[in-house]
């Protein structure tokens, strides 16, 4: 077959079924001529599948060795622009030329330098398969699954009977241990993370997606890909240390000594009574081996959902240490519009982080709330903060008595607290010293917000810490839940 023409190439790829916006004749016609525009990234893909002939090995080869030699043309048009002073503005440089991608010559088979294309296929990353649950389906899939187990858990409580139970303590209060009046179980996974999942997704879309190929002028479409995947792996090490602690210490140790030991053994220990544990003095309710599975399918959920948290965490702290890579030697005489660019990039990629990190404050808000209830004398939770409430209004009621019980939860909700903190300011000491690299560009402003949102986490924070350990901290916590709320509503604080 002779050589493709711009009128073979334009058909051949508007009859591809999966391109319904097909090709203009006039774009294609650009590509066989001497010029900066180059091919992009979703026509690569088109003329893969049409030299490859819809193979997908061929396909993935030929977008491989496509791709390769976009990236060379990219890059040494940078290096061109660097030396510009020495060329003609008249004359295009020689290494332009040959740094083109000659269509006019290609054929669909055989493929052209297939020996020396490389397209390895990786194995299994857990860095790489992390990335994908965030980038790939649509905005709803992660948190969606998320919400559906926490749902499919709460109706399987109710059929087995703890979803309200109520059970004596050993001062005589009837506390209310059911599963559904568990904040950590139901208003976590089933509002908290959902929400979560939906920001990180949708910053982690927004930086690779188009805003990350803005400041990268060494690489677009596929080949930017590549160098975000590749900053990606390097945390590996990062996401396996974090699914180690969450999935096989603490989720099946935690399991073993707060659910399957003390059922087997029919011995509480030291551990409250709770849903978890009611088969141990109400087996009529609940039976062991139910009990067992249960609390098995409920800790499985809860460590897959928390190192899905950790692994948001660390894609935020991938992005900033990225954006700040590209931003670090900005090219040699860019305009006012490129500063502008990297001034807005910051304000979203910190307005985006502060969201997450106000979520991941409330998560271990609930968890701190659930744990320091189980150890109070009252007998409900609203209860318990009303009276606490109440008791700074002049209310001077006995105060309730506390139980030695072990809580790992309130180990684990400081944990959070601390990794989202540790994200949290690693963004925003980035983000303040590039405004200040940027000199006046609306640097009065974004510093007072960057300002207000310290603030506000270190509201939590301190909601956190103060949750129990004195009178009248639900006070604290109403403030604290409404600024929270404001500051997801309104991220950019700055009235």
């Amino acid at each position: 077959m002779g050589p493709w023409t711009p009128e073979l190439l334009a058909t051949a790829i508007t009859q591809i079924e999966a391109n319904r916006s097909g090709i203009e004749l006039r774009t294609v016609q650009l590509w066989y001529q001497d010029n900066e525009k180059g091919i992009s990234a979703e026509n690569i893909r088109w003329l893969a599948r049409v030299f490859g002939c819809d193979d997908p090995k061929a396909t993935s080869e030929w977008q491989t060795e496509l791709s390769v030699a976009r990236a060379r043309l990219v890059a040494r048009r940078r290096a061109l622009r660097a030396g510009s002073d020495g060329h003609d503005a008249h004359s295009p440089p020689d290494t332009v030329q040959n740094a083109a991608i000659d269509v006019s010559t290609v054929v669909p088979s055989p493929l052209a330098y297939k020996s020396d294309v490389i397209s390895p296929r990786p194995g299994f990353s857990l860095a790489r398969t992390s990335e994908a649950v965030f980038n790939r389906g649509s905005p709803l899939d992660l948190s969606a699954s998320v919400f559906a187990g926490a749902v499919a858990l709460g109706f399987s409580s109710y059929f087995l009977g703890i979803h309200s139970i109520v059970y004596p303590q050993a001062n005589g209060v009837i506390k209310q241990v059911g599963y559904l009046w568990a904040p950590n179980w139901t208003l976590l996974f089933m509002v908290l993370m959902p929400l979560y999942f939906v920001f990180v997704r949708d910053l982690v879309v927004f930086w690779r997606g188009a805003r990350r190929s803005q400041l990268n002028l060494e690489g677009e479409g596929i080949a930017n890909d590549d160098m975000w995947m590749r900053k990606v792996a390097a945390f590996s090490v990062t996401y396996w240390a974090a699914f180690l602690v969450c999935l096989p210490i603490a989720t099946v140790l935690q399991w073993i000594d707060r659910c399957l030991t003390p059922l087997l053994t029919r011995d509480a220990g030291n551990y409250p009574m709770e849903w978890a544990r009611l088969a141990i003095e109400r087996p009529h309710v609940i039976s062991i081996p139910e009990a067992v599975a249960f609390t098995g399918f409920a800790y499985l959920y809860m460590g897959v959902v928390f190192y899905l948290f950790f692994a948001g965490l660390i894609l935020l702290f991938t992005i900033v240490y990225d954006f700040r890579e590209l931003g670090r030697d900005p090219e040699p005489g860019v305009d006012g519009e490129y500063h502008w660019q990297s001034n807005q990039l910051d304000l979203k990629i910190m307005r985006g982080i502060f969201r997450c990190c106000i979520l991941g404050l409330l998560i271990a808000l609930c968890m701190k709330l659930q744990s320091t209830f189980m150890l109070s004398s009252e007998s409900t939770m609203a209860g318990w903060l009303t009276r606490d409430f109440l008791s700074v209004l002049g209310n001077h009621e006995k105060a309730s008595d506390w139980f030695e019980y072990s809580m790992p939860t309130n180990y684990s909700s400081l944990l959070i607290v601390l990794a989202t903190c540790t994200v949290f300011l690693y963004g925003l000491v980035r983000v303040h010293a590039a405004l200040r690299q940027q000199g006046d560009i609306g640097h009065g402003r974004n510093q007072r917000e960057l300002g207000i949102m310290l603030a506000l986490v270190a509201l939590l924070i301190i909601v956190y810490v103060l949750i129990g350990a004195i009178a009248g901290f639900s006070i604290l916590l109403c403030i604290g839940l409404l600024s929270a709320i404001y500051g997801l509503i309104y991220p950019s604080i700055d009235t």
